[in-house]
């Protein structure tokens, strides 16, 4: 099977970038556990090293800047790594990551499960995608030059939950959907059925 497939045209995200008109098929045959708030294992294995913020959300998360800091505990000289990582592909053009601190996103909840942000948006009745980055929220798919494809901690064997649960595209389908759309996921889902009659 070829590295990437092709999709049926090229989706750009809501935000313009990224843009992605291909596809590698083992998104649609590598599994993991995906129910994060369920699992009893891992203890936010994938929150260990920060995650890279594209440079819109961190005008967003900087926007909230004082409410978070009340909501968190955490203040916000303490958020991100200092240098800009410059991308095309991502909104606003790059990002920051966030910083890792004793072993842990510094937005990761210490004292339950799950991220800060995600919680801090709840908690007001906001979509949470207002602060977490597509980075973040495709994970553990991301995409380089226009193609949809598995992060690097799925290749390199290092994501603790996986050959469990759903596909990688299954447990993210919806995240796809609300960043590229209903006619991305359709194409997608079409691409799926011809890898799965493939591998059958």
């Amino acid at each position: 099977m070829p590295r990437f497939l092709r999709l049926s045209r090229a989706f750009a995200s809501r935000y313009g970038v990224p843009v992605v008109a291909r596809v590698d098929p083992r998104v649609f045959t590598f599994r993991y556990f995906t129910h994060c708030l369920q699992c009893g294992f891992c203890h936010d294995w994938c929150c260990s090293h920060g995650v890279d913020v594209d440079l819109l959300h961190v005008d967003a998360i900087r926007r909230e800047a004082d409410a978070l800091e009340r909501f968190t505990g955490i203040p916000r000289a303490r958020w991100f790594e200092p240098d800009v990582e410059e991308d095309d592909e991502l909104p606003g053009g790059g990002a920051l990551r966030t910083r890792a601190e004793n072993g842990r996103c510094v937005f990761l909840n210490r004292e339950g499960r799950g991220c800060l942000l995600h919680a801090y948006s709840l908690a007001r009745g906001r979509d949470y995608h207002e602060l977490k980055s597509i980075v973040d929220c495709l994970f553990p798919l991301t995409f380089e030059g226009n193609a949809l494809c598995v992060a690097d901690e799925v290749l390199d064997g290092e994501l603790v939950c996986m050959d469990q649960g759903p596909t990688l595209y299954r447990g993210v389908r919806d995240e796809i959907r609300y960043y590229f759309g209903d006619a991305c996921v359709a194409a997608l889902d079409a691409v799926e059925a011809r890898v799965v009659r493939a591998c059958a």
